[in-house]
């Protein structure tokens, strides 16, 4: 048999010379072409991380990690609910590459390197590390995430954090469910959502009755359970002790009871996802579940609520990822396809809509770093109350635009974006997540007008960000007029009509916070080119229309 090296050609089978192809975006380095990204992890006071930074951008873009990338999404995880003996199993099987990928993630610290090294822009660097490992493998990132926030939650309750938190901070991975005195490391998922509540978690059914102490008996059924092979849960139920009702609680759930012993965690069966296909969901049952109060027994929504303030940062993030590999994506192959005797790249077309991508994948990941930067350990007064408003302002704008971003990348590159050999379509069916996950869009923009009650200061706070930038913008000066007239006239009107205006808002809010954050951080060329399209006179409701003389393909070759 005579073999031929690529390209070349061969008598009877020129139908199948592939040319006018780009070649494989493997083996690179994610964080050295990631030009913004690398500028703003030093802008925002991780530039000691750089060097791990290129460390996770070389794994993330090596041929190895995007093909257990893509296998952990094709090989989707199984669910065991009985042995062959017909015991109880209530374990889900998982593709060796997702093992494989999440082994890395926390090898890393994308989970809770923040926490046990609290260092000047640790949140900032882990932010970015998150990111680097999300824009390629989406799914492992929910347990990834869950585990970093749930360290707010548990911290202040040292009957569960004594023994927890040191397996939370470690950076070993075993995916098997031992004993707890023989596994030095541990995931944290979440159940919470019932089925006649929904986001509203105050209308769970879920019951904990007190063993006393702290321990409780639980009994109900959640309709959503993230990664259920993880070692604990926060659940919320409604619990009481004796005669007393308590109210809604927030409890910790372990896998496993001391000794081995298996909690009753039942699983009636996985969700079949639109996306995060990697990623397991569930449906799971408690019946005498043992369950440990986190905080005060019946104030659950406050223990939970800087963990929910975290899971939505990380939906910023997340989606940021997504934005920036979409734009790589695209990119790439722009840079090596041509058409009608040109590279797309260079099509002005073509490279009017890469721009404006990269100017929003900008954006949002500048977005995602700033709200990191507001969590870090010696956060001010003034960071705290800016990040309960910037959070969920920016988790609902940066998350809605995720999918439509999605699309237009997926479209640069014609019919292989639709075709699921190549990452764009798995991307385009993942963006939508970030947008329901930790509230969806009413729910997020309910929030907003929540923090600008329960917490004046947070107001304030936002237009003293926004002041930072004042005079760099007429546009976005008037822009920022108008929202905050909006913000000063709503607080005078009636319930159903303030409720009715959340959303243009928070819109309002998040585009102000990404306009001002693109003048301090990005190219003033740039700015103005995102200032411009999206609240231009002149502005457009589809990508690729930028303001005339816009140096398009400046803004390409930067990204």
């Amino acid at each position: 048999m005579t073999s031929f090296s690529r390209g070349q050609r061969v008598i009877g089978a020129a139908t199948h010379y592939v040319e006018n192809q780009p070649p494989w975006r493997v083996d690179i380095d994610e964080f050295a072409l990631n030009a913004p990204l690398a500028a703003a992890v030093d802008a925002f006071g991780a530039g000691w991380a750089t060097d791990h930074l290129h460390e996770v951008g070389a794994l993330v873009g090596s041929a190895g990690f995007q093909r257990d990338a893509e296998l952990a999404n094709v090989h989707t995880p199984t669910l065991h609910i009985h042995d062959r003996w017909g015991f109880r199993l209530d374990e889900v099987e998982y593709d060796a590459s997702y093992h494989r990928v999440i082994s890395d993630a926390l090898a890393h610290g994308a989970h809770t390197s923040a926490w046990s090294d609290p260092r000047p822009g640790a949140h900032v660097a882990r932010a970015a590390t998150f990111m680097l490992f999300a824009q390629v493998e989406p799914g492992h990132a929910c347990p990834v995430s869950m585990t970093h926030a749930a360290v707010a939650s548990i911290q202040d309750s040292p009957w569960v954090a004594d023994a927890w938190l040191p397996r939370l901070s470690s950076r070993e991975y075993e995916p098997r469910l031992l004993p707890n005195e023989e596994k030095a490391s541990a995931l944290v998922g979440m159940a919470m959502t019932e089925k006649q509540g929904g986001s509203d978690v105050r209308a769970g059914t879920t019951v904990g009755e007190s063993m006393g102490g702290h321990a409780y008996q639980l009994t109900g059924h959640k309709w959503f359970c993230s990664a259920p092979m993880s070692d604990g849960f926060l659940v919320l139920a409604q619990t009481r002790s004796g005669a007393t009702e308590e109210g809604l609680s927030c409890l910790f759930v372990p896998r496993l009871l001391p000794h081995g012993m298996r909690n009753v965690f039942r699983l009636q069966r996985l969700k079949d996802k639109l996306g995060n296909r990697s990623n397991a969901s569930a449906e799971v049952e408690f019946d005498g579940t043992v369950g440990f109060v986190l905080g005060e027994p019946g104030r659950g929504v406050r223990t939970i609520i800087e963990m929910v303030q975290r899971t939505r940062l990380d939906c910023v993030l997340g989606t940021a990822a997504g934005m920036r590999q979409s734009v790589a994506e695209a990119v790439w192959h722009a840079r090596g396809r041509s058409a009608f005797g040109m590279k797309l790249v260079d099509q002005p077309a073509m490279t009017a809509v890469l721009a404006d991508l990269a100017l929003e994948s900008e954006a949002a990941m500048l977005t995602g770093l700033r709200l990191a930067q507001l969590f870090e350990a010696e956060a001010s007064d003034r960071d705290i109350a800016l990040r309960r408003l910037a959070t969920p302002v920016s988790k609902y704008w940066v998350c809605k635009r995720g999918p439509h971003h999605a699309y237009e990348a997926l479209e640069c590159l014609g019919g292989n974006g639709y075709n699921e050999s190549f990452p764009l379509a798995r991307r385009y069916r993942e963006q939508p997540v970030m947008a329901i996950w930790e509230g969806s869009g009413n729910v997020i923009a309910l929030d907003v007008l929540r923090a600008l009650t329960r917490d004046p200061d947070s107001a304030a706070a936002f237009a003293d960000e926004l002041s930072t930038t004042a005079g760099a913008s007429t546009i976005l000066d008037a822009h920022t007029e108008r929202t905050l007239a909006l913000l000063g006239s709503l607080a005078g009107a009636d319930r159903a009509e303030t409720q009715a205006q959340a959303r243009r808002l928070t819109e309002s809010l998040a585009i102000a916070l990404q306009a001002s954050l693109m003048l301090r951080h990005a190219p003033s060329a740039d700015a103005e080119a995102f200032i411009a399209a999206r609240l231009g006179d002149d502005r457009a409701a589809q990508y690729g229309v930028l303001p005339m003389g816009t140096d398009a393909a400046a803004i390409v070759a930067r990204h």
